[in-house]
């Protein structure tokens, strides 16, 4: 029931407006409220909780991917969320490009309780090109092409589409056990058939930062599957414990350094360091002799990729010049 003014508070109010103290339009827009509109047409599915849910479980798969693309690609890599939402699939398809670079990825649960699913996950194609140009040995400037993908290209892509596979698998797996596979690689997006247009789809949207680009990879998942899994997610695993999350933070630690072991790094060993003039450097002829300013007995440095890593001795063992770790740096 709406308030009642006495005399007093009208005749204020009157004294207010006359006075200009008080506007007219200033009462209008303060009783002004935001109206969200809702489709009823397509009322949503999931609750706040199984929202939350969801972005548990990719923040934990955008982790694993940011340490993959970083070793992988010898690049800093940052994963965020950007939103999840809720679509249906004819506005979430007619969203994309013509010309797109999409991953089918075919889910299998371990439990006969729960349907087969088939994600779809849509990267930019700026990423593609280059990830391309990075693992052929480029620096990845300049690979922004607007032209199709080779099947070369296409393979290659492949891979990496593969690797998200198994780590939508891990990710996962903290919820509920499931094995999942790459099923093909898309380029156009008006030809695929994966969803009925008016089926409603889950849309998980991501912001990728490689170097000085920024990309996204959207995974589209649909809603009939996934509320069949959600409902099925207890309290238990939606807390990862302290010890599970200093697990995880090692096998991904694991990832990087998997990725780095097989790199050649140059090991050098540096008697001393003098500084010459010009003039003396053009002067130096075979035999000549050159004092350093260090004690025969002294240790040297042992250098990785020029930086100072180990103090050694310097020795001899079957007649060839050998050093000795004696401390790190």
């Amino acid at each position: 029931m709406p308030d009642i003014l006495s005399q007093n508070q009208i005749d204020a109010l009157l004294k207010g407006l006359n006075s200009g103290e008080v506007s007219v339009e200033d009462q209008k827009s303060a009783s002004h409220r935001k109206i969200k509109a809702y489709d009823f047409k397509s009322p949503k599915k999931f609750t706040k909780e199984q929202m939350r849910a969801l972005d548990n479980l990719y923040e934990n798969f955008a982790r694993i991917i940011s340490s993959y693309f970083t070793g992988m690609l010898r690049v800093y890599c940052e994963a965020t969320i950007l939103q999840i939402e809720e679509q249906r699939f004819y506005e979430y398809n007619n969203a994309l490009p013509d010309s797109a670079l999409i991953g089918l990825i075919d889910v299998k649960t371990l439990s006969n309780s729960f349907d087969d699913l088939t994600l779809m996950m849509d990267m930019s194609t700026s990423l593609g090109f280059f990830m391309i140009d990075r693992l052929l040995g480029g620096s990845g400037k300049g690979t922004y092409y607007n032209r199709e993908f080779t099947d070369i290209e296409i393979a290659i892509v492949g891979n990496v589409f593969e690797k998200i596979a198994l780590f939508t698998q891990e990710s996962w797996s903290s919820y509920i056990e499931v094995k999942a596979s790459l099923s093909s690689v898309e380029t156009n997006a008006r030809m695929l058939q994966v969803y009925m247009p008016e089926d409603v789809v889950v849309i998980i949207l991501m912001e990728l930062k490689l170097k000085d680009l920024t990309g996204n990879l959207s995974i589209c998942i649909p809603a009939i599957n996934l509320e069949q899994l959600i409902g099925s997610f207890s309290s238990k695993y939606m807390r990862v414990s302290k010890k599970t999350a200093v697990n995880k933070e090692a096998a991904r630690k694991q990832v990087i350094m998997n990725c780095l072991s097989n790199s050649d790094l140059e090991l050098k060993a540096v008697l001393h360091e003098i500084q010459l003039d010009l003039q003396d450097v053009l002067q130096i002829q075979t035999g000549d002799v050159i004092p350093l300013n260090k004690s025969i007995h002294s240790n040297i440095d042992l250098t990785v990729e020029n930086t100072p890593w180990f103090e050694a001795e310097l020795g001899e063992n079957k007649l060839k010049k050998v050093v000795k770790i004696k401390q790190m740096i």
